[in-house]
């Protein structure tokens, strides 16, 4: 949940991180009342529920719409049945279809939904034609990330086993410049790295994560963040109850130190449309790291990576590509 920093109120709530839309009308009704009677919520917040595109059925559409909820994000991940196959997702290409079809004419028109690109089944055209479905079914907000092999999955070890293609990092880039001049001729605003929507219809909830705006996180394995420090509740689930019933908060304490807020401070604002604020660098780091900042951008926008205007740095289009890369050259480590 993000609180506001003027008037105290929670401006967003994000029910994910899993599969909340497994859980009952009534559970999902009382953790709403928990909120509403811990916390004062503000009456235009944006209230998003994750959703599997087979949970979405015209019976969860009804008890839907008797919460608060009034915004989705759908993993759809493909509209082909080969490749949610190889995914191991649940659904199908129909139910990826049908359901953001059933949650608009059931009045949910605030909807994301996910989708997954550089992975070894999916050609350019099959790419194309994913973005072009999901801009047919008039989406306002689409997330789009390239597959990525994390360590110790049976990914890894199917491509370590040669049983799988590598992802390839060279479609990957080919693909995600696709997304970008696919989705800015239909009128998205590519507002953060892997984020797109059309204008006005930016989440809000995201959006304060990469502006740094505090966020309480309740649950195992959420995250919190007070503007100083950031808090992480063990993942075990007997363990958090455990603890809670002891009256102590489940939560691991992570203090940041000035490089490290300066450091999540570069990595977050770079992937968006605002960039970096020199300015608030001067501000909030001082002149060492404003200067810093200054000595190690040079040479980034003669490759045509950066674009600096009004103390302001931003990603050009072919910076987008090297982003990460980028704001590693700029941390500060000492």
């Amino acid at each position: 949940m993000k609180k506001d920093r003027v008037t105290g109120q929670v401006g967003s709530i994000y029910l994910g991180g899993g599969t909340p839309s497994i859980l009952s009308q009534a559970a999902l009704q009382k953790i709403f009342d928990t909120i509403n009677h811990t916390f004062s919520v503000d009456s235009n917040a944006e209230i998003t529920i994750e959703t599997n595109p087979d949970d979405l059925t015209a019976q969860k559409l009804k008890e839907l719409k008797q919460l608060p909820v009034n915004r989705f994000s759908v993993g759809i991940q493909s509209f082909f049945n080969e490749d949610l196959t190889w995914m191991n997702r649940a659904h199908n290409a129909s139910e990826a279809e049908d359901c953001i079809r059933r949650s608009q004419d059931a009045g949910f028109e605030n909807l994301t939904l996910d989708l997954i690109y550089g992975y070894p089944l999916l050609t350019d055209s099959k790419w194309l034609s994913n973005i072009e479905k999901a801009i047919a079914l008039e989406i306002s907000h689409i997330s789009a990330y390239a597959l990525t092999v994390e360590p110790r999955t049976a990914l890894a070890h199917a491509i370590k086993t040669k049983k799988q293609t590598p992802v390839n990092d060279n479609q990957s880039a080919n693909q995600f410049v696709m997304l970008m001049e696919q989705l800015d001729r239909a009128g998205f605003e590519h507002y953060e790295i892997s984020n797109f929507a059309k204008p006005g219809c930016y989440a809000v909830h995201n959006t304060n994560y990469w502006r740094g705006v505090n966020y309480i996180g309740i649950g195992p394995s959420a995250h919190g963040f007070d503007g100083q420090n950031r808090y992480m509740n063990p993942a075990n689930n007997a363990q958090y109850i455990e603890t809670l019933a002891s009256n102590k908060l489940p939560e691991i304490i992570e203090e940041l130190s000035l490089n490290d807020r300066f450091n999540e401070y570069v990595m977050t604002a770079l992937r968006t449309i605002w960039g970096i604020d020199l300015t608030k660098i001067n501000s909030d780091f001082g002149k060492d790291f404003y200067d810093e900042t200054l000595y190690n951008l040079r040479g980034f926008e003669d490759k045509d990576w950066l674009i600096i205007n009004d103390k302001k740095v931003k990603l050009s289009q072919n910076g987008k590509l090297f982003a990460d890369h980028i704001a590693s050259e700029l941390f500060i480590v000492q």
